[in-house]
């Protein structure tokens, strides 16, 4: 079941122009352009007059025109014109979903009820700034939006699946500390790691080499916003009482899990980070590395997805590194059944 009243990414910002982008949404088929002024637009991909698909259409300064019969549509989903009459049925309009384009990233409501702009998460380290560098991308996943929240939630596949880039003995070893925020839904997840192996993901960009005491607390704010608060430091230099960190590295790694359909997802991810600003080469290492950790649970996610269609019983043993991972299931069901009685 899907939660529609939440906000989902939609989009990289750069992906978007004026020629639209087909995109299907919680099941839905969306048609997402910028106007020729810039303005980020999301209509149901569909004309109201013979269903022909609007993202085959063009965008004309701040209209969308059907490539079909050429029914006309301003930014609102307001049919403005029809080709051979002046008088508009109603019912030409179309579908306009509410969206906002905060930084890198463009998110979309698809709930039928009125947008809850303040539900949109916030994101400034996403935003242009003279504080963080950030590199991004999205990866299509054959599986279902549940397996990637098991994946994302339970951190200790590093030390098996990312071993040659994020991942150390120790992530699997070390204990995790599980908060359940009733009120907001949020799950935490806390891993300190204390004078450990710094693995290539940081060695290669903070000049820290050997032993480092390196930190992972997880925000997820269900269904779609995960933020990794990653910290990496010498070792025995936690942060002083005052709050201040300034001999540590930062990075903080997004995911916006997206479903499309029951069997596959959108895993927009981002890196933004508080070191090497602006250095065009820890850009695209950080890029080459974060996009070849996706890919390898992209493989993963495919290959449960493949098994569990493949309809056999699947039995499993949960254990002490997977509370994280059943917290959000639990709150995921909650909000599922909630939605159910609205």
């Amino acid at each position: 079941m899907y939660l529609l009243e939440n906000w989902y990414v939609a989009a990289l910002s750069v992906e978007l122009d004026t020629k639209p982008l087909s995109r299907q949404i919680l099941g839905e088929h969306v048609a997402l352009f910028r106007s020729e002024s810039g303005r980020v637009v999301a209509f149901a991909d569909q004309c109201p007059h013979r269903g022909y698909p609007l993202s085959l259409g063009s965008v004309v300064g701040e209209e969308l025109v059907c490539g079909y019969h050429g029914f006309t549509f301003d930014c609102g989903g307001v049919c403005v014109a029809i080709p051979g009459q002046d008088r508009i049925p109603g019912r030409a309009n179309v579908r306009s979903y509410p969206v906002v384009e905060q930084g890198i990233w463009v998110w979309i409501w698809m709930g039928h009820g009125e947008a809850d702009y303040g539900a949109l998460p916030a994101t400034p380290w996403l935003v242009a700034n003279d504080e963080w560098s950030t590199v991004s991308g999205v990866a299509k996943i054959s599986a279902s939006f549940d397996l990637l929240v098991d994946n994302l939630l339970d951190l200790s596949h590093e030390t098996y699946l990312h071993g040659g880039s994020i991942g150390t003995p120790e992530v699997a070893t070390t204990p995790i500390e599980v908060e359940v925020d009733d009120e907001t839904n949020a799950v935490r997840v806390f891993r300190h790691m204390n004078a450990v192996e710094c693995p290539p993901f940081y060695s290669r960009t903070t000049g820290l080499q050997g032993k480092v005491d390196r930190w992972q607390d997880i925000d997820y704010s269900p269904p779609g916003f995960y933020l990794l608060h990653a910290r990496i430091a010498p070792v025995a230099q936690p942060p002083l009482p005052d709050g201040r960190d300034d001999h540590a590295f930062h990075m903080k790694i997004f995911y916006g899990l997206t479903p499309s359909t029951e069997t596959s997802v959108y895993d927009f991810w981002a890196l933004a980070r508080d070191f090497c600003l602006g250095e065009d080469e820890i850009d695209r290492f950080l890029e080459k590395m974060q996009r070849g950790v996706v890919q390898e649970d992209v493989d993963a996610l495919n290959i449960l997805q493949s098994r569990a269609d493949d309809r056999r019983e699947v039995s499993e043993v949960s254990v002490k590194i997977d509370r994280g991972g059943l917290a959000a299931r639990r709150v995921l069901a909650s909000m599922r059944e909630a939605a159910t009685r609205r």
